[in-house]
């Protein structure tokens, strides 16, 4: 059961309360350079994103950041590190949130008055905590980066911001070790009702850290952990939107698009399943974006012998189990008819076409 939390607004978004995991990106163009970040921003929004995130560096950030507020629709996060006064100048350019980190934003002056502007703002700062710069005396303290530490640093952080009076806040805790990412978000979780951007942060790029991504925040989310969350992947952020997609899809948690199953095939297999299983799924992805764009679901079964076939395939909204060079078509648990291998994939393509 997932985890009730506070909620606060990003912009147009509700984070936590119960409402829906949001899916944010970052874009990796020079918030400097509007017209670049622009585009990139575009492209993220078609993919699925919902929150943008921007690195405010210097002042020329600022205006770029100020210009692409006028034009874009998706909240904005100004993500800002080592200088207070950046995060008051992000505000004052139209961010929807600030995420600051408290082992490097400066002293609590400093802190108290990112807080100060925030409130009059009306908007939710994001508290990350990174095992990267995880305050000395909390390394020292714990002979090391540990999720403890992570955990200390969040409430030791969060306590502040209360003391000031300060309610809106976003907490992160987020290491590159997948294990120290979860503890730190479980012990933290387990102590407040703060919402959760969960994450797992320089996760790397490639097919490991797509497999470090999921396995750190599937973990989270089937703990009924996190409230936003972002896939951080070396590359085209477009991509961590589409893996975040999939992600809430495989853990069950956002129904909708194509949720295709298909058995590892064994020595019962009496079809090319392989084959009829790939050419199927390919010819699903312009179904499975448009119904993803709808907001429906469908389940897709691609099984390859009498064992679990019949049984799997029937569980499906549609699908095909496979017999000695034939198939048996299945919508909603009902046999449609049987068909020769050759006819698989084109048949069960007329039958998923005619459901939606």
């Amino acid at each position: 059961m997932r985890k009730l939390t506070r909620q606060v607004m990003v912009g147009n978004i509700p984070v936590g309360g119960g409402a829906p995991i949001s899916i944010q990106s970052m874009c990796n163009t020079d918030t400097a350079d509007p017209a670049a970040t622009l585009a990139q921003i575009e492209r993220l929004e078609q993919a699925g994103c919902q929150i943008i995130r921007l690195a405010v560096r210097d002042m020329d950030g600022i205006a770029g950041f100020a210009q692409i507020r006028k034009e874009c629709k998706m909240p904005m996060v100004a993500d800002i590190h080592f200088d207070y006064r950046l995060a008051i100048a992000a505000i004052d350019a139209g961010a929807d949130k600030v995420r600051i980190n408290p082992g490097n934003i400066g002293s609590d002056d400093k802190v108290a008055a990112v807080l100060d502007k925030a409130r009059a703002a009306h908007i939710p700062i994001r508290i990350g905590v990174n095992g990267g710069s995880l305050e000395k005396e909390l390394v020292k303290k714990y002979d090391g980066v540990t999720a403890q530490g992570l955990c200390e640093s969040a409430v030791k952080a969060v306590a502040y911001a209360e003391s000031f009076g300060f309610d809106d806040i976003v907490v992160a805790l987020k290491s590159s070790d997948v294990q120290m990412n979860y503890d730190s978000y479980k012990a933290y979780s387990a102590i407040s009702d703060r919402p959760l951007h969960i994450g797992l942060t320089e996760s790397g790029s490639g097919e490991m850290g797509e497999i470090k991504s999921c396995a750190a925040l599937g973990a989270l989310l089937l703990e009924g952990i996190g409230d936003t969350m972002r896939i951080s992947l070396t590359g085209d952020p477009v991509h961590e939107v589409v893996l975040a997609k999939k992600l809430l899809a495989a853990t069950g948690i956002r129904r909708t698009g194509i949720d295709f199953v298909s058995c590892p095939t064994c020595g019962r297999t009496r079809v090319n399943l392989p084959e009829i299983a790939a050419r199927v799924e390919e010819g699903l992805k312009e179904t499975a974006e448009r119904l993803e764009r709808e907001g429906r679901f469908l389940r897709v079964a691609v099984m390859g012998c009498e064992v679990n076939g019949p049984g799997e395939a029937s569980s499906a909204d549609v699908g095909v189990a496979c017999g000695k060079g034939v198939g048996l078509l299945i919508r909603k648990g009902e046999i449609i008819k049987k068909v020769p291998e050759a006819e698989i994939v084109s048949e069960l393509d007329k039958l998923i076409k005619s459901m939606v």
